[in-house]
C-alpha cells in the first residue's frame, strides 16, 4: 500500500498527535518552550478540555500509559474515578431503575482526569503550574473555531437544552446553535482555570507545592465545593426519562487521587505490547493478539475476507471474556494470567470456524466456569440501537436524542528526543452528557453507566469501584526499548481500531500514516459498555473501501456487514522512535486530528 492521505512525520526534536489540531499546537510549543513530553502531553490535554467539550472535560476521566527514559521503565497513570459512596444496587434500585442512566448527574464518578494529569506533570513533567495552563484558559477565554461535530452535537440536545439543561443552554445556545468554524469562548471555563491557578500560587511558590495546592482545589476547595453542590441542588433529566440528584460527595472527591501502577504486557512478533490492568478493557487487545498469534495472517493479506474474518471471530472471543472476567481488580480476582497464557489461547483458537459465530463465547480460565450480564434482556428491553430505548415520557425522548450522538473520546501521543514516550485517552463529562455546571463551566462524567445493577458480576457497582472503562492507550517496545505510542477514541472500538492499526504495522509493512489510513472495520457483537447496553450479533461495520468483494465474501460467511463511509471508523494517531529520529501520524477522518514535529 503507498498511498496516504498525509506523510509520515519524521524529525528529531520532537512530536505530538493528538485528535485536534489546536491541542497537538499547544504541545509543541511546550517542546519549544524545553518543556519535556510529560509537560506537552499536559498542557494538550488541557487544551483538548476546551476545544473539545464533546469529546472530553474536566469532570471525565483518563488512563495513560507512557515510557519515562529517566526511570527506564514503562508506567501506566491510572486516572479513572471511583463509584460515589453512596451509589449502590439498592439506592438504584430504590429508584426503580435497573440500569444506571447515561446521561445526568446519576452516572457520574470521582471526576479522575485532573489528577492524572496532575501526577505526571508532578512525577515527571519539568514547567509549572502556570505554563501549562497557559494554552487552555487561552482558548477558553478568547474562543477558537467550532468544529462541525460540536456544532452537530449541540444542535442535537437543543431542546433538552432550551428545557431542561438550561445551564447547558446559557453557554451553548447563548446566540443559538452555532456554526462550524464560529468563534467560541466559555468564560466561565476560563475564570475556573484562572483561580485554580492563582490560588496555587498564592499558597507558594514552590513548583510541587503548587499542583499540590491545584489538587485540593478541585478534589477539596472552591471546584469540589461547585461539584457537590451542584449534585445536591440539582434535579436533572436523564436517560431513564425522569430527574435525579447526584451522588458525588465532598468525602468522594478528598479521598480521590490518581496513581501510579505497572502495564499489563505481552509479547507478539518481536513486540512487547503494553495495556492497563482489567479496571480498563486494554488487556482484551492482547488477548486478541495472543490468539491471532496461531494465524499466518501475512499469507491472508491486508484487507482480505480471511484478514478480517480472523480478526473479528479473536475480537468475538476475547471481548466475550472482557464481559465474564474484567473489572476493578481492587475488588474482584481477575483471571489474568490465564486469560492470557498460551495454553489458554490455543485452546480458544479452536473456536475460530469458516462461519460467524453468533455467540458470545466466554471461557473458562483456570477451570472457572464464567458468569455473564443479564445482555439478553438488556438488548431486548432497551431497543434495537445505540440511542434507541422504549420511549415512554416527553422527557426521555428529548434525552434519547442526546443519546444519538453519544459522547466519543479524545486521544494524545507525544515523543520528545530525551526519549520519553506518552499515550493518553482523556474522556467523559461531555457537553450533551450532564448538564454545565454554571460556576465552574464544565459538566461531570458520565462513567458509572458502565456499571452492571447485578450483583456478582466483576463490574458490578460497588461504592469506591472503578467502572471497567473503554478507555485503552497503547505502548509498544522492541527489544525492550520504547518503540509506539498509539491509540484512539471509539469506546469499544477502541481495541479493535487499535489492533488493526498494530496489524498492519507488523505484518505488513504499513508505516505509520499508511496503517492508520487503511481501511478499517470492527464487530458490535458483544454488548456494549454504554447505555442502553444493545448488541449486534455477527455485525461487522466496514469502511466502503474495503470493497464489495470482500464484503460480500464476508457475507456468505455469515457476517451481518454494516457498509459505513468509506473515511468514518478510528481516529487513531501515533508516535514512537525510529532510526535514530522520531516521527508520528493522525487520522484524517474527521478532518481535525494532526500530527506536529520536528
Amino acid at each position: 500500500m503507498s498511498f496516504t492521505t498525509r506523510p509520515e512525520l519524521r524529525g528529531t526534536f520532537g512530536m505530538v498527535a493528538s485528535t485536534h489540531w489546536l491541542a497537538s499546537a499547544a504541545g509543541m510549543a511546550i517542546l519549544e518552550r524545553g518543556g519535556n513530553a510529560f509537560d506537552a502531553a499536559v498542557a494538550t490535554g488541557l487544551t483538548l478540555q476546551v476545544v473539545e467539550p464533546h469529546l472530553n472535560g474536566p469532570g471525565g476521566d483518563m488512563p495513560v500509559i507512557l515510557w519515562s527514559a529517566e526511570r527506564e521503565r514503562a508506567l501506566v497513570l491510572n486516572g479513572q474515578g471511583p463509584a460515589p459512596s453512596a451509589a449502590t444496587i439498592e439506592r438504584f434500585s430504590e429508584l426503580g431503575l435497573d440500569m444506571i442512566p447515561g446521561t445526568g448527574l446519576l452516572p457520574a464518578c470521582v471526576p479522575g482526569a485532573f489528577a492524572a494529569w496532575m501526577l505526571m506533570l508532578q512525577e515527571l513533567g519539568t514547567l509549572r503550574l502556570r505554563d501549562v495552563f497557559e494554552h487552555a484558559v487561552g482558548y477558553a477565554e478568547h474562543g477558537y473555531p467550532l468544529v462541525d461535530q460540536i456544532c452537530a452535537t449541540i444542535e442535537g440536545v437543543e431542546q433538552l437544552f432550551n428545557e431542561e439543561w438550561t445551564d447547558s443552554g446559557a453557554l451553548y445556545l447563548a446566540g443559538g446553535v452555532p456554526s462550524a468554524g464560529d468563534r467560541f469562548r466559555n468564560p466561565a471555563l476560563a475564570a475556573t482555570y484562572t483561580r485554580l491557578v492563582e490560588e496555587a500560587e498564592a499558597a507558594t511558590s514552590d513548583r510541587d507545592g503548587q499542583i499540590e495546592a491545584a489538587l485540593d482545589a478541585f478534589y477539596g476547595g472552591f471546584i469540589a465545593e461547585q461539584m457537590v453542590g451542584y449534585c445536591e441542588r440539582a434535579e436533572v433529566m436523564d436517560s431513564s426519562g425522569r430527574r435525579h440528584r447526584g451522588l458525588l460527595s465532598a468525602a468522594d472527591l478528598e479521598s480521590f487521587r490518581a496513581r501510579i501502577e505497572d502495564p499489563v504486557a505481552f509479547d507478539y512478533h518481536g513486540y512487547t505490547v503494553l495495556k492497563t490492568a482489567p479496571w480498563g478493557q486494554g488487556p482484551v487487545m492482547l488477548q486478541q493478539l495472543g490468539l491471532l498469534a496461531g494465524f499466518d495472517l501475512e499469507t491472508m493479506g491486508p484487507g482480505s475476507a480471511d484478514f478480517v474474518h480472523t480478526v473479528v471471530e479473536c475480537s468475538k472471543l476475547a471481548f466475550a471474556d472482557r464481559e465474564a472476567w474484567y473489572g476493578d481488580p481492587d475488588f474482584v480476582d481477575v483471571p489474568l494470567g490465564e486469560l492470557l497464557s498460551p495454553a489458554y489461547a490455543d485452546a480458544r483458537r479452536s473456536l475460530v470456524g469458516e462461519q460467524a459465530s453468533g455467540a458470545l463465547r466466554p471461557g473458562a480460565p483456570g477451570g472457572r466456569e464464567p458468569v455473564l450480564p443479564p445482555y439478553d434482556d438488556v438488548a431486548r428491553d432497551a431497543g434495537a440501537g445505540v440511542g434507541e430505548p422504549t420511549i415512554a415520557t416527553a422527557g426521555e425522548t428529548m434525552v434519547a436524542r442526546a443519546m444519538g450522538s453519544r459522547g466519543d473520546t479524545c486521544h494524545i501521543d507525544v515523543a520528545d528526543r530525551h526519549g520519553n514516550l506518552v499515550a493518553a485517552t482523556p474522556s467523559g463529562g461531555w457537553l450533551h452528557s450532564s448538564p454545565v455546571i454554571p460556576e465552574l463551566g464544565f459538566c461531570l462524567g458520565t462513567r458509572g453507566q458502565m456499571f452492571w445493577l447485578t450483583d456478582g458480576l466483576p463490574n458490578s457497582l460497588a461504592p469506591g469501584k472503578r467502572p471497567r472503562t473503554t478507555l485503552s492507550p497503547s505502548l509498544a517496545l522492541r527489544e525492550g526499548r520504547p518503540y509506539l505510542a498509539f491509540g484512539t477514541p471509539g469506546g469499544d472500538q477502541q481495541d479493535q481500531w487499535s489492533l488493526n492499526f498494530f496489524l498492519s504495522h507488523v505484518h505488513f509493512g504499513f508505516n505509520l500514516q499508511q496503517a492508520i489510513d487503511a481501511p478499517m472495520f470492527h464487530t458490535s457483537h458483544f454488548p456494549s459498555s454504554f447505555y442502553p447496553r444493545s448488541q449486534e450479533p455477527r455485525h461487522v461495520a466496514v469502511e466502503a473501501r474495503l470493497g464489495t468483494e470482500v464484503i460480500e465474501e464476508l457475507r456468505a460467511r455469515g457476517h451481518e456487514i454494516g457498509v459505513e463511509d468509506a473515511w468514518s471508523l478510528g481516529r487513531l494517531s501515533a508516535v514512537g522512535p525510529v532510526d535514530g529520529m522520531l516521527r508520528a501520524a493522525a487520522n484524517p477522518r474527521g478532518m481535525q486530528g494532526y500530527a506536529a514535529g520536528r
